[in-house]
């Protein structure tokens, strides 16, 4: 279960445990410690174009907040007189709303939740699970990340929308793409299920990639 963010007014080693909850995952070396003692939280959100990272500083005491998305600073207040509010953004190639809502709990704790074009981010993302597919795969040396976005069929490879072109075949449609000089299909045919609908397949090279869970 994806619990919110909860920070307190103690010093750095007794909350840093608090963003280690499922909504945000445990910070990793390097950080600088002036940065870490205003990091609240870390969210790691998986859209079409990448996974993207959100940083969200929160000063306590000058109600300073910072929203980071990728590493670039998108939003830097420096003194807020209300500690509460939210904060909104955009993230990836297609411009996702995102907002980051601050909210008191008691005292001197806060609570950090992440919403993702007006969704809890643990609604948004098992939203994402039944409307798209995702595989990695490996090439030559590197590493690509092919997202299908099946209300759309726009592929995705490494953050870039694809150039596809459909067909129809006897048990079902292919839609055809190119990585690099490697040929990739997605096949659609129906599992003869209702509840299951259609079943995507990506092939590449005639090899079946097997698929993600995000």
């Amino acid at each position: 279960v994806l619990l919110p963010i909860t920070r307190t007014l103690l010093p750095l080693l007794c909350y840093n445990h608090l963003l280690g909850s499922p909504d945000s995952p445990t910070l990793s070396p390097p950080y600088s410690l002036e940065k870490m003692t205003d990091l609240v939280a870390v969210w790691d959100v998986a859209l079409s174009d990448g996974v993207h990272k959100i940083e969200f500083e929160h000063g306590t005491t000058s109600g300073k907040r910072v929203v980071y998305v990728d590493g670039k600073e998108e939003i830097r207040k420096e003194w807020m007189f209300k500690l509460v509010g939210k904060e909104t953004f955009c993230v990836g190639a297609a411009k996702t709303k995102a907002t980051i809502n601050i909210d008191a709990v008691s005292g001197f704790a806060y609570e950090y939740t992440l919403e993702i074009n007006g969704k809890s981010l643990k609604k948004y993302m098992e939203n994402r699970s039944k409307t798209t597919n995702t595989w990695v795969l490996h090439l030559n040396g590197e590493d690509f990340r092919v997202v299908l976005e099946k209300d759309t069929m726009d592929v995705w490879c490494n953050g870039k929308k694809m150039e596809t072109a459909g067909e129809f075949v006897d048990d079902g449609t292919e839609t055809h793409f190119s990585i690099g000089s490697h040929e990739c299909y997605i096949k659609a045919v129906s599992s003869g299920k209702r509840k299951e609908g259609i079943i995507h397949t990506l092939i590449v090279d005639d090899r079946e990639i097997p698929e993600i869970s995000c």
